[in-house]
């Protein structure tokens, strides 16, 4: 379908969506249970011993993006031709959405203020990540490792080694080491000035039902976002070229400790791979279709969490999952690959529930002028280091199909149709896709 009909039939479907909130005689939301709270147990050492989340949503919930959207249980509008949500998903919350349009495709207690573990890591890269050039090295002191939360995950980093912002912020997204974030968080002024830096942006996102306490997502008494927020920060945070780097990169060589070997320093290095399971697999999860990132996380309260990004067919949906209730192994995944696998089928056919909105600066940023969505941290455009190996060169290495992709942006901001299209779907610039080459 030409672009101009793509933009005005999902303006048209967002449209629809603000409409069926404002009627009064708004359909009949799929009342879907909440999930049983899982019995509460010894905090594992990754989490603090903060009270654990309610056992149901509250009736007052947020209604940023749409009314059903504050509403408790599951919104849909399965009409004809629509298909139906898979009936084995159990997490508390969930969202999936038209990463392009903003539209949201279905949604279950979308508002609902839980722990966000480490996909608060998504909100701390969008906010830190623009401000130190990759190639800036840092030599790791004391200061920059105190305060970490017990058992937090780690890359290791190494106090008195030196370290780029390029490997820190692959320490980040690949192993979500709080060690990393904790560095990144003293060269930016430390972790209050980081905390506050972080819950600023998140009120320009509108991401309402976020409070941040410590920036690597470690359980804190009143720490929590929902699975709006956290879609609408992986939304904003793909803008950034070196933030879609980042968070789909598979493994990487990661600096390791300084040895004497014959009178000279030698500094070897170590693999690090992504804990992402829908972009690097597991025992029973294989590598989703079209994955591009973004976050996964996990503590004693937040349970397990995980937003994901792919593209299949020139579509490019986001997805959110937090704590399903079902104890398996990477259940969060499996729910996240069935809650995908919907979308892809329903989108163009199921009439949104609400939207994702758009930040309160995206109508002046695009209006100054030479403004830019290049996104590249402190303004490198330094090709990335061969050391680390992306989606794509991970799947030639394992055999998989080119069926991933890496968001990139062209350049500059998408001319708008009309002023009248952006007030209908507060529709905001997404990067463009570059397709993996397929293997021949």
């Amino acid at each position: 379908m030409p672009a101009p009909q793509q933009t005005i039939r999902r303006s048209l479907l967002v449209l629809s969506a603000a409409l069926s909130s404002l009627a009064l005689t708004a359909p009949v939301a799929l009342a879907a249970p909440s999930p049983t709270p899982t019995p509460s147990s010894t905090p594992s050492p990754s989490s603090s011993t903060s009270a654990s989340p309610t056992a149901t949503p509250p009736a007052d919930m947020s209604s940023v993006g749409g009314t059903r959207l504050g509403q408790a249980g599951t919104q849909v509008n399965l009409t004809s031709g629509v298909p139906v949500l898979p009936k084995d998903v159990t997490a508390r919350s969930w969202i999936v959405s038209d990463a392009e349009s903003g539209a949201v495709l279905a949604s279950h207690n979308a508002h609902w203020r839980l722990p966000p573990a480490s996909t608060l890591k998504m909100l701390f890269a969008d906010t830190v990540l623009p401000k130190f050039p990759r190639t800036t090295e840092h030599k790791v002191v004391a200061s920059d490792l105190a305060g970490m939360g017990a058992g937090s995950s780690v890359v290791p980093i190494k106090q008195g080694e030196s370290y780029t912002v390029h490997d820190l912020w692959l320490g980040v997204f690949l192993r979500s080491g709080n060690d990393a974030v904790h560095v990144l968080a003293h060269m930016n002024g430390g972790v209050d000035q980081t905390v506050a830096d972080m819950n600023a942006h998140a009120q320009d996102l509108q991401a309402l039902d976020t409070h941040v306490v410590t920036p690597d997502g470690y359980d804190e008494p009143g720490q929590v976002s929902s699975a709006y927020d956290l879609t609408l920060f992986a939304r904003s945070g793909l803008q950034k070229k070196d933030f879609r780097e980042y968070c789909s990169t598979v493994s990487a060589k990661f600096p390791g400790e300084t040895t004497k070997k014959k009178g000279k320093s030698v500094r070897g290095t170590f693999e690090i791979k992504n804990t992402n399971r829908l972009l690097s697999g597991d025992s029973d999860v294989s590598v989703y279709p079209g994955i591009a990132g973004v976050k996964n996380g996990n503590t004693t309260n937040a349970g397990a969490t995980f937003t994901g990004v792919a593209e299949r067919n020139g579509k490019v949906l986001l997805v959110t999952v937090m704590n399903p209730e079902k104890d398996e192994h990477n259940e969060v995944y499996k729910e996240a690959a069935k809650i995908l696998d919907w979308g892809f089928q329903a989108d163009g056919k199921v009439q949104p529930v609400g939207e994702l909105v758009a930040p309160k600066n995206a109508a002046q940023a695009s209006a100054q002028p030479g403004a830019t969505a290049s996104g590249e941290a402190g303004g490198d455009t330094a090709a990335k280091p061969a050391a680390s190996s992306s989606a794509s060169a991970s799947e030639e290495e394992d055999g998989s199909s080119g069926v991933g992709i890496a968001l990139a942006i062209v350049g500059g901001l998408l001319v708008l149709l009309a002023g009248a299209v952006f007030l209908v779907n507060r529709r905001w610039p997404l990067p463009d896709l570059v397709r993996r080459r397929p293997r021949p």
